[in-house]
């Protein structure tokens, strides 16, 4: 008995300090739960330096100055069927809200973006938090018809912080702690739910990574910079990746290119295919446009005149993962959604009025994701609205009952690994698309097409929105219609949030004193406020005072990180910099680094003695000396070093290194051993 009770002791003790571990990691989540009374948008706010984007594409965005010295920029989309919402055409859905934090002044170099919210990403209803923890229930339950006065839950933080890691860390330590210990019910349905927050979560991601991709492609003036727009899209893509958030700034433009081209290789890649597969079966192929030009689905179509005469011809699925049409006899009988297309005598579709143009009706069948690796994969199947769920329950089901049952990890052991990779490399060459991570941000995209896409006939649209809602696995999700009204409720909660002296501006005062503290300590220090912070359940956080100084040497600092940022990307990408970019703005970053950079980073002293090796501008070497000088670190006095040894170096930028080094060592700057030594040599001759 003594020995029962201890160990129900061991296990409650350990019971209470997880469930304390979980709770600090879902306190310090970045959230804004202040009160504020409901509002009306009036027409100051919507009217506030708005800009007006092309007509074509549908998009417009507004920028609200917040008290303390931010801009809340918010991108709209004019519905492509606005009736059908009883609004009217005006009536334009909020969809990403964007705070920039610019310090109340008219620097831009001292510009920072902070938070992103998707708007149709609200908190879950209490019927919806509880059906998401019943494992294997994978449909969705009910809408959230009341949003509140609550400000919306943002997406993502944008400032670069190892919280993050810390967060997975401890829910590491709560899972070692708590999991062993309970059954198999409790742990499968706390893990089943935040499986089903990280998907939804993951959703709003990548939905506000379309609309931005979008709004990128628009012509003409924009709020957002392309460098503001790439770096929000890569760090919205890093979100799920373990270091994510470690990635440097100046890395993040090349980040983002890689992966757009990336999938622009997949989306080619899958185009290509499918079109052959289905048009070698008699299909018809049919790319679905946004309003960018990109085409991310495809609807493959079958002629009625085609079912007729292929009855009993021979159809081979590889790739396109449907049921042949030419036995399906309810499309011999088809009383769903059809079209009336008009080819020529090669089958080239044409106007109605072409000369000798003949109709064909056309049924659709399938709808694809074209944004995925080795295939497309199937969202919506018009006579079987279960083979896409099956195959998106697929991986849920795996991941379920390996990870959240049984236990099992990929490196747990050797025959679950070798099991699992024969698994997905065998679906993978036979052009399966089961287990697709890639599915959940297809379907996403596919929704929020559904929203913009106006070409489409609106019966069609409608079809597929609501096949998409029958395919839904996240109880947390609501409907498509349901999503544009509680965008809209929360984009008024928010600007109200905005215009509150207590809300959103005390918020980023408070960012921005958390944000003080790379001033006053180091990267060692900041990693013991981490981790405080979270062992008190998030009620420390670290802040510096908010004084006049403190503000203003804020803004040199984000300054410095600005200059620095380009001066590498300048240095990684360059040439030549006097050809392939703007002189005026290196010198300008030149002239900022030689007469504030002292505190500037060991990768910063190397980009400046590249740009020096690389540059022919004589004012752009000064600078780049005088800046080495001026980095108070080691490394910038052994790349001054460097260039005065080299024999390929000109006397006079010799004699210029030297007199740097002579007085970098008389000021004690940081220098190593064996330079200081070296140095003082060439000081004595």
């Amino acid at each position: 008995m003594k020995l029962a009770k201890t160990q129900s002791e061991r296990i409650s003790l350990r019971i209470f300090t997880a469930y304390l571990l979980l709770f600090s990691i879902g306190f310090s989540a970045v959230r804004m739960n202040a009160q504020s009374a409901p509002v009306d948008l009036d027409p100051d706010v919507s009217a506030v330096d708005s800009k007006a984007s092309d007509a074509n594409n549908g998009f417009r965005v507004e920028k609200l100055q917040v008290a303390g010295g931010s801009e809340l920029i918010t991108i709209f989309c004019r519905p492509g069927n606005p009736a059908a919402d009883g609004l009217g055409p005006v009536a334009d859905i909020p969809l990403v809200s964007i705070l920039r934090d610019t310090l109340g002044d008219e620097v831009p170099e001292n510009d920072r973006l902070r938070y992103v919210w998707m708007l149709t990403y609200t908190e879950a209803t209490l019927t919806q938090r509880i059906s998401s923890f019943v494992p294997f229930l994978y449909t969705r339950t009910t809408n959230k018809k009341k949003i509140g006065t609550d400000p919306p839950p943002p997406i993502i933080d944008l400032s670069a912080s190892n919280k993050t890691m810390w967060a997975k860390v401890f829910w590491i330590i709560f899972r070692k702690l708590v999991f062993d210990d309970i059954g198999v019910g409790v742990k499968a349905s706390t893990l089943q739910y935040r499986q089903n927050a990280a998907d939804y979560r993951r959703s709003a991601v990548a939905a506000a990574m379309t609309v931005l991709s979008l709004y990128q492609e628009i012509e003409g003036e924009k709020v957002l910079s392309e460098t503001e727009l790439k770096d929000i899209q890569a760090r919205l893509s890093l979100t799920d990746k373990t270091f994510g958030w470690h990635m440097q700034s100046e890395n993040l433009g090349r980040f983002f290119d890689k992966d757009l081209t990336q999938i622009r290789d997949y989306r080619g890649h899958n185009w290509e295919l499918l079109r052959q597969f289905s048009e070698a079966q008699g299909l018809f192929f049919d790319p679905i446009e946004m309003p960018d030009g990109s085409a991310r689905h495809a609807v493959l179509w079958a002629s009625a005149s085609d079912i007729k005469a292929n009855k009993g011809k021979k159809f081979e699925r590889r790739f396109l993962n449907i049921d042949s049409p030419w036995e399906d006899e309810s499309l011999a009988n088809w009383s769903g959604y059809s079209q009336i297309r008009w080819y020529d005598a090669n089958d080239r579709e044409v106007e109605p009025d072409t000369p000798n143009a003949h109709p064909r009706t056309l049924i659709p069948l399938a709808l694809y994701g074209l944004d995925h690796p080795k295939v497309p994969v199937i969202l919506v199947d018009f006579r079987d609205n279960g083979n896409p769920k099956r195959r998106e329950l697929s991986r849920r089901i795996l991941n379920d009952l390996t990870g959240n049952v049984l236990s099992l990890s990929k490196f747990g052991g050797v025959p679950f690994f070798f099991g699992r990779f024969i698994y997905d490399f065998a679906t993978g060459r036979r052009g399966a698309d089961l287990n697709q991570a890639s599915r959940l941000q297809s379907y996403s995209q596919l929704k929020l097409l559904m929203s913009l896409e106006a070409s489409l006939d609106p019966e069609f649209k409608n079809d597929i929105t609501h096949k998409i809602e029958r395919t839904a696995l996240n109880p947390l999700h609501n409907d498509t219609d349901v999503e544009a009204r509680l965008a809209r409720t929360q984009y008024a909660n928010l600007v109200a949030y905005a215009k509150r002296s207590d809300g959103l501006a005390k918020k980023i005062s408070a960012d921005r004193r958390e944000e003080m503290s790379v001033l006053k300590h180091n990267g060692q220090v900041r990693a013991l406020f981490s981790v405080a912070h979270f062992l008190s359940l998030g009620f420390y956080t670290h802040r510096e005072k908010g004084s006049p100084e403190n503000i203003a040497q804020l803004s040199v600092r984000r300054q410095l990180e600005f200059h620095e940022r380009f001066l590498r990307e300048v240095a990684f990408s360059s040439a030549d910099p006097e050809i392939d970019r703007d002189p005026d703005d290196v010198r300008t970053s030149l002239v900022f680094i030689s007469e504030n950079g002292s505190a500037a980073e060991a990768k910063t002293s190397r980009a400046l003695a590249k740009l020096f090796a690389i540059s022919r501008d004589d004012d752009i070497q000064t600078l780049c000396l005088t800046g080495l000088y001026r980095i108070n670190s080691s490394t910038a006095k052994k790349e001054l070093l460097a260039i005065y040894n080299n024999p390929k170096t000109d006397n006079r930028w010799r004699d210029v290194s030297a007199h740097y080094l002579r007085l970098a060592l008389k000021e004690r700057q940081r220098i190593s051993d064996r330079d200081a030594r070296t140095i003082a040599n060439i000081a004595a001759n």
